[in-house]
């Protein structure tokens, strides 16, 4: 009897590995994440309106309508970028992720406290190249650290109407992401 619930033990031990496993392997393996699906229609370092959702969206499925969308692939191996996006009436967010869909930053109009968002992205070597007598802590200039060269910033902007999306879409429209030279 001792020798069966060993086995059971051991199985169900071996079961929680392989399945832990496979689970935290998945972002890593998978071939159709985010990056992958939206590469062939955004270029580099530049904001790209996403389509309006639909209910068989390819690129981002299951996207709140309510919510506007632009998507910049960053690429830091040239040197870090220079952000900027408008604050819409009711609400805006700028989230960071990684190559393979890790979170690592984010920010919204209320946390910007302005009428824009602006702030400098760029890798722990490229902030410890700036020169040391530049005040990088001041209030007015927010840098961000990526823990990887490339990934996706995702803006996001609510309607609070469904008239007002066209406003918002253009409003999103005049986002930046690009070189700091």
């Amino acid at each position: 009897m001792i020798r069966w619930v060993l086995w059971l033990i051991g199985g169900l031990v071996l079961g929680g590995v392989v399945h832990l496993t496979t689970i935290l392997m998945m972002p890593r393996i998978a071939t159709q994440d985010a990056y992958s699906r939206l590469s062939p229609v955004t270029p580099v370092n530049a904001f790209v309106p996403l389509p309006e959702p639909g209910a068989d969206d390819p690129l981002v499925p299951f996207r709140d309508p309510a919510f506007a969308a632009s998507v910049c692939r960053f690429d830091l191996g040239g040197g870090p970028l220079k952000l900027q996006a408008p604050v819409t009436q009711a609400y805006t967010s700028m989230s960071f992720y990684t190559r393979v869909g890790v979170p690592f930053y984010s920010i919204n109009d209320r946390a910007a406290g302005r009428r824009s968002i602006e702030l400098d992205l760029m890798t722990a070597a490229q902030r410890s190249q700036l020169p040391e007598e530049e005040d990088v802590t001041a209030a007015d200039r927010l840098i961000v650290e990526a823990p990887t060269t490339a990934g996706l910033i995702v803006l996001r902007a609510l309607a609070t109407e469904p008239s007002l999306m066209p406003a918002v879409r253009d409003a999103l429209t005049s986002a930046r992401c690009g070189s700091q030279q």
